[in-house]
C-alpha cells in the first residue's frame, strides 16, 4: 500500500516571513510548507519551519529562544516549560518593508492566533542572554520567556542548552554620535550576521544610561548603514567605542535541551 504525503516546494522559502494568523475557512492557505521543513542560508544557517499558537498578543524579538516538540509545535523557552530532549533555537527576526524603521529583519507584534514561523537552529544568529561567557558551549534556560543565560557555571534547577557558543561576552563597535540625535552613523565593526542587534543594550561616551537599539537601517545590498537608539545622544563624538550587551551573536550547532542542572 502506498501512503501519500503532502509535498511542498522549498524554493522561495523566506525564513524572515511570519505566516498568519491562519483562520480555518478563511481561504488563506496554511501551513505553506510541511512542518519540520528545513531552509538553508549563508554561513551554515539552517531554519526549521514550526507552528506557533499564541494565546495573547506577543512581541517576537530577534534572538528570542524557542523550543519545539516532535510535532514541530514551538513555544517560547522558559525553565518551567522546557522539556529535556526538545530541540531549540532562536527567532532571527521578521521581514518588514524597506521604508519601515528596522530594516529587513526586526521585531514583530502578533495578535492571538495560529502562526507558522522559521526558527534558526544552526549558524550565526542573534541570541537574547542575560550573562554570556566567551566561548562557553552550554547555555541555560531562565524564568523569563525567550531569554537564556550563559554564565561561567551552571545555575541549579535550570535546563541546560547544549551546542551553543558565544564569541564574546559583549560586542563592541565604533560610531559617530550627534548631540540631540538618536542616530549612530559612520559605523565600524558591524555586520548583519554578527550584530549589533535590535533590543541590545548599548553604552558609550555620549549615550545615556539604559539606552537600547530600537532600529537598524540597511543599504539595498544588505549592509548596515545606521543604528537608531532609544534615546538621543548627549554629545558629539567621532569613532567612539560602543558596547552592546543582552542580544549577542551566537553560533548555533543544532541546540537541544540536554539536562536539568
Amino acid at each position: 500500500m502506498t501512503v501519500a504525503t503532502s509535498q511542498t516546494d522549498r524554493l522561495g522559502a523566506n525564513p524572515f516571513v511570519v505566516e498568519g494568523p491562519i483562520v480555518a475557512g478563511s481561504g488563506v492557505p496554511g501551513p505553506m510548507f510541511s512542518l519540520g521543513t528545513i531552509s538553508w542560508g549563508s554561513k551554515e544557517a539552517e531554519w526549521v519551519y514550526c507552528k506557533l499558537v499564541l494565546a495573547s498578543t506577543t512581541t517576537l524579538q530577534p534572538g528570542q529562544w524557542f523550543q519545539w516538540d516532535r510535532d514541530y509545535t514551538a513555544t517560547l523557552l522558559t525553565t518551567a516549560g522546557a522539556v529535556v530532549g526538545n530541540r531549540c533555537g532562536v527567532f532571527a527576526g521578521a521581514s518588514q518593508a524597506p521604508t519601515q524603521s528596522g530594516g529587513p529583519a526586526q521585531a514583530i507584534s502578533l495578535a492571538a492566533g495560529t502562526y507558522y514561523i522559521w526558527l534558526q537552529r544552526n549558524g550565526q544568529a542573534p541570541a537574547l542572554v542575560t550573562t554570556a561567557t566567551a566561548a562557553l558551549v552550554v547555555a541555560e534556560t531562565t524564568a523569563t520567556a525567550g531569554l537564556a543565560n550563559a554564565p561561567a557555571s551552571a545555575t541549579a534547577t535550570t535546563k541546560a542548552i547544549a551546542n551553543v557558543n558565544f564569541a564574546a561576552a559583549n560586542q563592541t563597535f565604533t560610531a559617530t554620535t550627534v548631540n540631540g540625535s538618536p542616530v549612530l552613523s559612520a559605523l565600524g565593526g558591524v555586520t548583519p550576521e554578527g550584530g549589533p542587534f535590535i533590543g541590545a543594550a548599548i553604552s558609550g561616551t555620549g549615550i545615556p544610561g539604559s539606552t537600547t537599539i530600537s532600529g537598524i537601517t540597511y543599504s539595498p545590498s544588505g549592509t548596515i548603514q545606521s543604528i537608531t537608539m532609544s534615546a538621543n545622544a548627549t554629545a558629539n563624538g567621532t569613532a567612539i567605542t560602543v558596547t552592546a550587551t543582552g542580544v549577542l551573536e551566537a553560533t548555533l550547532m543544532r541546540p537541544f535541551l540536554s539536562k536539568v542542572n
